[in-house]
């Protein structure tokens, strides 16, 4: 019998070796069986010539029993004699295990890699990380995808256009007095208004959830009547889930935004008492209702309008 193999061949191990003598060594004695057996029966006997036809009678079973059981013999120490040269083969002639990656089911993607519902800015704006599909199989995410989504929230362009516009604000309502009016004025309360928000998104998606287990995620529903989906989006700043699948209040992002506020109190030195501290925190947490909003409703905006208006032309 001929093997074919892998050019890196290697020789057997001394105990496949010693496998392989002893194998050969029971085809050799059970090949020499017969001889014994024949011997045996050309003892002479003046009794055994009385008694030649019973006896002949009932060897012969006995014959083809013993020549059966050697055949059977034969074949298993030829089989025991197979598996010690395969097992002596080298371990690189085997296939690999396939890798997880490979085992997984094909359009299966980690929950990290997946587009949120909508895209990934709303309007083509506002950033739209953490948003998931609440009707899918809850996933847990790492500490380093948390961290992932608040950078991304946090130091993305179109935060510098909404810090903007609460800068245009408070340059109209004078607010701030010590900042003062024109340029200056308005690029210290950009400066400010920008701080706020990255300090806020950093602090509610990123560092509160990994140390208070919850997932930063904006689960959306998706369906339903119009009230009760706006009603869901609000009330997801009191609820959230944690890293197990469970609900619970929403620690990280009020514990996370009054964090932000406090830090606030470093460059906002006209209001730091108990009133304007409550009224900034308000303003955070009312911030991301909206923005919740505006990602329940986003998917289906997309769709009516700009998704129908590009196959109508």
């Amino acid at each position: 019998m001929t093997f074919c193999r892998s050019p890196h061949r290697m020789s057997p191990s001394p105990q496949a070796g010693r496998n392989i003598r002893a194998s050969l060594l029971i085809v050799g004695l059970l090949a020499a069986t017969p001889l014994f057996a024949q011997q045996s029966v050309e003892e002479p006997s003046a009794a055994r010539d009385v008694t030649v036809q019973p006896v002949t009678l009932t060897e012969q079973p006995v014959n083809v029993t013993e020549q059966s059981a050697r055949n059977q013999i034969v074949e298993l120490a030829a089989l025991a004699f197979q598996d010690q040269i395969a097992q002596a083969q080298p371990v690189a002639d085997q296939p690999a295990p396939p890798s997880p990656e490979a085992q997984a089911p094909e359009g299966a993607a980690p929950a990290a890699s997946q587009d949120p519902p909508g895209g990934k800015r709303v309007f083509g704006v506002l950033p739209n990380y953490r948003t998931a599909d609440g009707s899918a199989p809850f996933m847990p995410i790492s500490a380093k995808f948390k961290l992932t989504i608040a950078a991304k929230d946090s130091f993305d362009y179109p935060l510098v256009l909404l810090a903007a516009a609460f800068a245009g604000l408070g340059q109209l309502e004078d607010q701030h007095h010590q900042f003062g009016q024109g340029l200056a004025g308005f690029g210290r309360r950009l400066g400010t208004s920008y701080a706020d928000q990255a300090i806020g998104n950093m602090m509610t998606e990123g560092f509160m959830p990994i140390l208070l287990h919850e997932d930063p995620r904006y689960f959306r529903r998706g369906s339903g009547s119009k009230w009760g989906r706006t009603g869901y989006a609000v009330s997801r700043i009191f609820v959230t889930r944690t890293d197990s699948g469970g609900t619970r209040f929403n620690f990280s992002e009020w514990l996370g935004n009054a964090t932000g506020v406090a830090i606030s109190n470093l460059y906002y030195t006209d209001q730091r008492d108990f009133s304007d501290n409550a009224t900034k925190l308000l303003e955070q947490c009312g911030t991301d209702a909206v923005s919740q909003i505006l990602k329940e409703f986003w998917p289906d905006i997309k769709h009516r309008f700009f998704q129908k208006h590009r196959a109508d032309h």
